[in-house]
C-alpha cells in the first residue's frame, strides 16, 4: 500500500509524464495506495495493535500525517471518542457531522434530509479533503475546549506538527507534480483533486456502512448521563461486519469488514478478526446478544441507503 502511494507520485514528479490521462490515472493510483495506508496501515497502527512493538506503531501510526491528516486527532476522534460511545449522538464523532447529514435519528431533522442517500456520496468524497485543508484545524482546537491536550505547550505543539506535516505533504503531493509535470495547473491540480475524490469515497463508505445501518442501535444517555448494559453489548448493537467470507476484501480494507471484533478487540491486529470472528458470533448466540452482519459489502451500502432514506423522512428519537 505504501508503494501504490509512493511509486505513482515518484514517477509524477520526475516530470516524465505528459499525458493527462496517465498523469490522472496516476494520482488515482495513488488513492487507492492512500486509502489502503488508511484502512491497514495507520489504522492498526494508531490503536497500537499493528505490532506488538510500541516504538513500531508510533512510526507506522505517523504514515497518516504522511498522507496529509493528523495522526493525535484521529486517535482522540477515532479511538477514544468513536470506540467508546459508538452511535451515542453527542459523543461519538463520527455521526457529529455537519447539519445536512442526519447520522441519528436522535438529530434533529431538516427537510434537505429527505434527500441524503442522494448527496451524502457527493461529500464522502470529499471528506479527505476536508483533512488535509480545514478539518484537522477545526478538531484539534474542538477537543483542546473538551478537555483533551491539556498538558502544558501540548495543543501548541500539536498545531505545529499539523502544519508542519500538511507542508510536507502539499509539497510532494501538489507543489512539486506542479513544478515537474508540463500540464497546465488547473490539470495537475483536478488530477490531484481525483486522488482525494477516489480516497474519501472508499474510506468513508467502509466506515459508515459498519454503524449507519436499519439494524444497529442508537442509544442515548439517561439522566444520569449513563447509558444502559455493558460495553460490549453496546458495541455489538451498535456495530455490524460485512462481506466476511472474502479474504481478498479483508486484505484491501484492512480487515475492516469485522468490525464487530475490530470495536470489541481494537488492540489486536486485524489479521487475526477472521479466526475470532466464530468465537465472537457463537458466543453472541450463546447468550442472546445480537451479532449483526451482511453477506456482501454491496448488501451493507444497500442497507446504509435505506437507512440514511429513513432518517431523511423521520423525525424519531430512538429506533
Amino acid at each position: 500500500m505504501l508503494a501504490l502511494f509512493f511509486v505513482p507520485l515518484i514517477i509524477i514528479n520526475t516530470g516524465i509524464v505528459t499525458s493527462p490521462w496517465i498523469l490522472f490515472m496516476l494520482y488515482i493510483t495513488s488513492g487507492l495506495g492512500m486509502s489502503g495506508i488508511g484502512m491497514g496501515i495507520m489504522h492498526d497502527a494508531i490503536h497500537g495493535s499493528y505490532s506488538k512493538h510500541k516504538k513500531l506503531n508510533k512510526i507506522l501510526g505517523l504514515t497518516f500525517n504522511l498522507i496529509g491528516a493528523n495522526a493525535t486527532v484521529w486517535k482522540i476522534q477515532h479511538n477514544m471518542l468513536h470506540h467508546t460511545y459508538p452511535n451515542i449522538e453527542g459523543a461519538d464523532d463520527d455521526i457529529n457531522q455537519p447539519f445536512f447529514l442526519r447520522f441519528s435519528p436522535n438529530t434533529k431533522r431538516m427537510k434537505l434530509h429527505r434527500f441524503q442517500h442522494l448527496y451524502v456520496w457527493f461529500f464522502y468524497c470529499l471528506s479527505t479533503i476536508s483533512w488535509i485543508t480545514a478539518k484537522d484545524f477545526v478538531k484539534i482546537t474542538r477537543f483542546k475546549n473538551m478537555g483533551f491536550l491539556n498538558k502544558r505547550n501540548e495543543f501548541k505543539k500539536e498545531l505545529s506538527m499539523i502544519i508542519g506535516w500538511k507542508l510536507v505533504y502539499f509539497s510532494y503531493a501538489l507543489i512539486l507534480p506542479l513544478i515537474m509535470v508540463p500540464q497546465a495547473a488547473w490539470i495537475v491540480i483536478l488530477a490531484f483533486i481525483s486522488m482525494h475524490l477516489v480516497t474519501g469515497f472508499l474510506i468513508s463508505t467502509v466506515f459508515q456502512v459498519a454503524h449507519i445501518i436499519p439494524d444497529a442501535e442508537f442509544p442515548m444517555p439517561d439522566n444520569k448521563n449513563t447509558i444502559s448494559g455493558d460495553w460490549h453489548t453496546h458495541q455489538l448493537a451498535t456495530t455490524s461486519n460485512f462481506s466476511p467470507r472474502s479474504k481478498v476484501f479483508s486484505w484491501l480494507i484492512g480487515g475492516l469488514n469485522y468490525q464487530v471484533e475490530h470495536h470489541l478487540f481494537p488492540n489486536i491486529c486485524h489479521v487475526h478478526y477472521r479466526d475470532i470472528s466464530v468465537i465472537v458470533e457463537e458466543t453472541a448466540r450463546e447468550f442472546g446478544i445480537p451479532y449483526h452482519s451482511k453477506k456482501t459489502f454491496v448488501g451493507a451500502i444497500i442497507d446504509h441507503i435505506k437507512m440514511l432514506r429513513f432518517l431523511g423522512k423521520k423525525n424519531v428519537a430512538g429506533i
